[in-house]
């Protein structure tokens, strides 16, 4: 089959441009959104306290890494009060507590925290306390606090490099080892092999380097900080980036053993200069036998688990089962669409007398459609792991960008359909193509021209040749033109470019995917919002009457902070007219009749004007039942009672 021409390639160049243009606007469209969530901080945000506090605690709803300077906190004037490094306090990995310098002046603090989640992700926020009353200036959040930094747009970039090199490297490697193993001396199909090889470890260095940076929201002058590329590789990011880069050192050893031992024997295999093939064309049949294609698939493997022990199923719902899902889905991608790749350079770049055989489309047809499959249902798992409801589709960025790569899945396998349509074709044709047999010679009658030193007779001879006589002109109309096997192929080649280039769009979207917050995170950073601002303080509004004139009035009994554990109890009583009373007696028990509790006796205080407790400690959550007994004089006194709901603690 003659190699394409140059207008059947410029179709192709079109369509990957078209690719590669909606992959980097796709890429362009945000930056990784925060992953884990804060569900408590003390002391807690917009919080006046009487007394200054000795450190700040952040507790996150899942484990959290920390670097120098992960938590800040600036005075009134703009001063760093923070003392010492960042830990976790009494060794919780999803808390970050910082010890504060003595004698704090008056006014409002700035904390300010950037932490990494689980899941590989930097987070960030700040948030303002204040101590005996809040100043009329705050000090601004510093810059590093940003969740969009100097490092944030390279790294995404080199990720979506990273992403697209797995996929050219297992990819193409797959489609030589099963689908057509005499294309592996093919010299396109192993300058994409060594294209994905490259832009793998390439991509994996500079995230390796970027990676501290990016963590610790510093710029791009960071990278050349030792000591700060020392703390990544200790991390677990680092650890699967070096394990990445281990594993492509032994691949590329590997390979550049392979590709010696193809020139070794085609230097060996003899040539008749006249027929001789093209330094690009297969010259023999390389044999992949169980132990290559067995190290290929670790190699695979080893190199998809770097991805899901270090992101999104590494944090969250069913660990364990989230891990190899997401190496399934990772391999299912790879063989798909780098194979997809591979397939329309073997259509559109093999040399001349070169073609591939309809057998090896069809073997990469079905091994396709099994990718696909694995695509499907590890995509739905991991759908409903990372979504939490039906509600999430449309109401969080995630929910969106999946239901957007859903979509392009669907127009994928359309497109798909027909590729395997004009396969099933090809294949039913080619027999009938190799199955002509080569037109013999036929022995005709020639007629003998009569002239000087022509025979005499007028007899007409048979011969095999017709040198004799110049040719009979040829009919155009007798030309039969392009063959269904030519009209089937040249369908294959436009769908499949298709098909490859929607193929490098989900990939765009696939990786978006992995750098946004799950819809389960999102709601729970919405709860967690949520729970912020409400009242820090259960009250209970409990009114009584003795029976005497102007004996009734109203307790009110204030829970701070209304959880489980420690609480400041204060109560007041008013009299019929609205007024603060001094009353010579009040006692407060809690009981909670569901797990038999109680009654807790408050030991309430007279304060002068009011009755409290410093700590009132409640062991469990739920619905607590207040009797209280108010005495109004020497004689006249009342108990009643009321419910009060009890918070768990987010700790």
């Amino acid at each position: 089959m003659p190699t394409a021409p140059r207008r059947t390639r410029t179709p192709l160049t079109a369509l990957f441009m078209v690719g590669a243009v909606l992959a980097l606007l796709l890429g362009g469209a945000g930056t990784a959104s925060a992953h884990a969530v804060i569900t408590r901080s003390d002391p807690a945000d917009v919080s006046v306290l009487k007394t200054a506090p000795k450190q700040v605690t952040l507790t996150f709803n899942e484990s959290v890494s920390l670097a120098d300077g992960s938590l800040r906190v600036l005075s009134p004037k703009n001063l760093r009060v923070d003392r010492g490094t960042v830990a976790h306090a009494a060794g919780k990995t999803n808390t970050a507590r910082v010890t504060l310098a003595g004698k704090l002046p008056e006014g409002t603090y700035t904390v300010s925290w950037r932490v990494v989640s689980s899941d590989g992700h930097p987070i960030s926020g700040a948030f303002t306390f204040s101590i005996g009353q809040p100043s009329t200036t705050t000090a601004p959040v510093p810059a590093e606090s940003r969740a969009d930094t100097a490092t944030s747009r390279p790294y995404g970039v080199f990720r979506y490099v990273a992403y697209g090199g797995l996929a050219l490297l297992i990819g193409v490697a797959l489609f030589a080892l099963v689908c057509w193993p005499a294309g592996a001396s093919l010299r396109p199909l192993r300058r994409l092999v060594l294209t994905g090889w490259a832009a793998l470890f390439a991509s994996t260095v500079v995230l390796l380097l970027l990676r501290g940076p990016y963590e610790t929201g510093k710029g791009l002058s960071a990278v050349f900080d030792l000591s700060l590329l020392g703390r990544t590789l200790t991390g677990r990011s680092g650890w699967a980036l070096g394990a990445r880069l281990l594993l492509l050192l032994a691949a590329g050893i590997l390979l550049a053993r392979f590709a010696s031992r193809l020139r070794r024997e085609a230097d060996k295999t003899p040539r008749d200069p006249a027929t001789a093939p093209t330094t690009d064309q297969p010259a023999m049949q390389p044999q992949f036998g169980v132990g290559v294609r067995a190290v290929g698939a670790l190699f695979a493997v080893g190199l998809a688990l770097t991805w899901a022990a270090a992101e999104h199923a590494s944090a969250g719902l069913q660990v364990p089962l989230a891990i190899p899902v997401s190496v399934l889905h990772l391999l299912a991608m790879a063989v798909w669409l780098g194979g997809l790749i591979a397939l329309v350079v073997a259509l559109f770049r093999a040399p001349a007398d070169t073609m591939i055989p309809p057998t090896a489309i069809a073997r990469f047809s079905r091994l396709a459609f099994a990718a696909v499959a694995v695509l499907v249902t590890t995509g739905l798992y991991q759908s409903w792991r990372q979504i939490g409801s039906l509600e999430a589709l449309s109401t969080t960025e995630y929910g969106r960008l999946l239901v957007l790569k859903s979509i392009a899945v669907v127009v994928v396998l359309t497109v798909a359909a027909f590729s395997r349509q004009w396969t099933a074709q090809l294949i039913q044709e080619q027999p009938q193509k190799e199955s002509v047999p080569a037109a013999e010679p036929q022995r005709v009658r020639v007629a003998q021209t009569v002239g000087v030193g022509a025979s005499s007779s007028g007899d007409i001879t048979e011969g095999s040749d017709s040198t004799a006589g110049p040719p009979a002109p040829r009919d155009p109309a007798d030309d039969p033109g392009p063959s269904d096997f030519d009209r089937h192929r040249r369908g294959l080649r436009r769908s499949v470019a298709v098909e490859a280039v929607l193929g490098v769009v989900v990939l765009a979207i696939t990786t978006m995917l992995t750098g946004t917050q799950p819809s389960r995170a999102a709601a729970q950073s919405a709860a967690a919002l949520a729970e912020a601002q409400e009242p820090t303080a259960q009250v209970a509004v409990i009114p009584f009457d003795v029976g005497t004139p102007k004996g009734n009035g109203r307790v009110q009994i204030t829970f701070a902070p209304g959880r489980v554990g420690d609480n400041t109890v204060e109560a007041l009583v008013y009299d019929s007219g609205g007024f603060v009373a001094a009353v010579p007696e009040l006692r407060l028990t809690l009981t909670q009749q569901a797990q038999r509790i109680g009654p807790l006796d408050a030991k309430l205080a007279d304060r002068g004007g009011y009755w409290s407790t410093d700590r009132l400690r409640l062991p469990l959550p739920g619905t607590w039942t207040l009797r209280v007994t108010v005495r109004i004089t020497d004689i006249d006194q009342v108990t009643v009672s009321q419910d009060v709901t009890i918070k768990p603690s987010p700790i």
